[in-house]
């Protein structure tokens, strides 16, 4: 057991192995935009600077407002972490009778080991708590939002709390061709953000490589009756045969929750977008591409601000792509953004509306002696992410995860190693395309625990306080409701105890690339492939 961060053990996981019938697109071609000295021929498509054409840099899957700080005692103490249910996201079919039989929305547990019912579609691309916790969002790449609800605490099943049941799912994006390029666009999520709760509706921000929409999330339990110019088909009625005028009334019906699309905010992008960021001011929000970051108006959907623009005017020049962007979660004039060189800009929009002149720039000086060739993919950064408190940024390269000090930037504050023991497979990892995976990270509510992904399907977790770390594995295998998740150890050479997994033994193919923590509470969840677990701290 790790102190400051207690025994974890599997709460809910949902296999999201959907019936799809229809043909999966492959990979999409964009427009050539540069032409490069070949560095390695062989594998040239997959390194960061020759992944424009793709609009990403190799093949992975893709990753806020101020929640309630947590106590000391809240978010670190001793304890344990159980798993409580395990749903299966329904077929597409099944969701559609979903207002008829609410029971469906629960699905039998054997199900879930029917590995033929996943495809390519059915596999995570983002998951996102919104801001009580109360829901829980995740896109896939077949371009699907799956709203998930928490259930509500009973006096009679306490225990159930922790639960999350399917409240909503919609068909976000729809694969497009873009006529005049001759290039698909791929449905995938790649990300999604909610905003703050104004009233009885929720609204969240989707976006695949090229379009983001703003949907509304709301419930209906009545509906009209008693028109006058309708029948109860509704079909219009002759006018000369209405002799009476009725009151039209509202009858109580199932509760229905609809999702509408409010905003369409498109042709904005040359290149794939890869973030998307709420601002403070909750009138604005930025979205990033390879090369450019844009500031968008909630309202205005046929215009943006370009605020980012590091294109060359000669391609050949490009050095760096843009790879993750991010607002001050407290101040609105200030912004992130990373690179494939391992850079982090600050940019303050009240110093220049064009921020190509970064107010601040981390950046840690590379070590010669640990210089190899593949020191530059390795350094690239897949994600950055504010703290709550807005003092620290937290960085995500391939081996690392970094925590910086917003008045420091020579270097970062705290270094985590994540994978060290892949340093000697990078090149078999560099052959797999392994190398080029995007990991995410993430804070707890006190932003004193941090949250990322490795292979295996293992997780790991570093304690800022007391500089423990563990490693915790999202598995079927061992999935019992209840039980609690053994910490894993990874051997690297020599005899390998019991408990412990060989290097050499580790799956490759299952990764944790998303997670998400709950502002306020300990609950996390992990997306596994297809998969999405959901852990939760035990009450004792």
């Amino acid at each position: 057991m790790i102190p400051g961060l207690g025994a974890l053990t599997q709460d809910t996981l949902w296999c999201f192995s959907q019936v799809k019938g229809t043909i999966e697109i492959g990979a999409t071609e964009d427009e050539m935009l540069l032409s490069l000295p070949a560095l390695h021929l062989q594998t040239s498509e997959y390194h960061p600077l020759f992944q424009l054409p793709h609009g990403r840099l190799g093949p992975w899957c893709s990753p806020t407002g101020s929640p309630a700080p947590l106590s000391c005692e809240t978010g670190c103490r001793e304890g344990s972490w159980i798993l409580v249910c395990r749903l299966l996201v329904p077929t597409q079919v099944s969701l559609l009778s979903m207002e008829e039989d609410i029971d469906t929305r629960k699905i039998n547990n054997s199900f879930l080991r029917d590995h033929s019912y996943a495809t390519e579609a059915d596999i995570i691309s983002t998951v996102e708590f919104n801001h009580t916790g109360e829901l829980l969002a995740t896109g896939d790449k077949g371009g699907r939002v799956v709203i998930f609800q928490r259930e509500q605490e009973s006096k009679n099943q306490v225990h159930r709390r922790g639960e999350y049941n399917v409240y909503s799912t919609f068909q976000s994006h729809e694969p497009e061709f873009d006529y005049l390029k001759s290039l698909e666009i791929e449905e995938k999520i790649n990300k999604i953000r909610w905003l703050p709760q104004q009233n009885a509706a929720y609204f969240l921000l989707s976006t695949n490589d090229k379009t983001v929409k703003l949907w509304k999330v709301s419930e209906r339990d009545k509906r009209p009756e008693g028109y006058n110019l309708k029948d109860e088909e509704g079909r219009l009625r002759d006018p000369a045969t209405i002799t009476t005028l009725r009151v039209p009334v509202l009858r109580p019906m199932d509760l229905m929750v609809e999702a509408t699309p409010r905003r369409v905010f498109a042709n904005a992008h040359t290149y794939h977008i890869n973030s998307i960021s709420v601002n403070s001011d909750y009138e604005t929000y930025m979205s990033a591409d390879d090369l450019r970051i844009n500031l968008w108006n909630f309202e205005i959907t046929n215009q943006s601000f370009n605020i980012v623009d590091i294109k060359p005017a000669n391609m050949e020049e490009l050095t760096e792509v843009i790879t993750a962007a991010e607002f001050h979660p407290h101040h609105c004039n200030t912004f992130v953004y990373s690179s494939s060189k391992g850079t982090i800009r600050l940019c303050d929009m009240r110093a220049s509306a064009l921020c190509d002149r970064h107010t601040k720039f981390f950046e840690e000086p590379e070590d010669p002696s640990n210089r190899s060739f593949f020191s530059e993919i390795i350094s690239s950064i897949s994600d950055v992410k504010f703290s709550h408190s807005g003092r620290y940024i937290m960085t995500r390269d391939y081996l690392t995860v970094k925590v910086w000090d917003l008045n420091m930037e020579n270097r970062p504050i705290e270094t985590y190693q994540v994978h060290d023991y892949l340093r000697s497979k990078l090149c078999s990892l560099y052959e797999n395309d392994c190398i080029f995976d995007k990991f995410e990270c993430v804070w707890n509510g006190s932003d004193s625990v941090i949250m990322t992904g490795s292979y295996n399907n293992f997780f790991r977790m570093f304690d800022r306080n007391t500089k423990r770390d563990v490693t915790l594995e999202a598995s079927r295998e061992n999935s019992k409701p209840r039980a609690i998740l053994k910490p894993r150890k990874v051997c690297v050479g020599g005899k390998r105890r019991k408990d412990e997994i060989s290097v050499d033994s580790l799956d490759f193919s299952k990764k944790i690339l998303h997670t998400a923590w709950h502002p306020s509470e300990n609950i996390i969840a992990v997306a596994a492939t297809n998969n999405l677990y959901i852990f939760q701290d035990k009450v004792n």
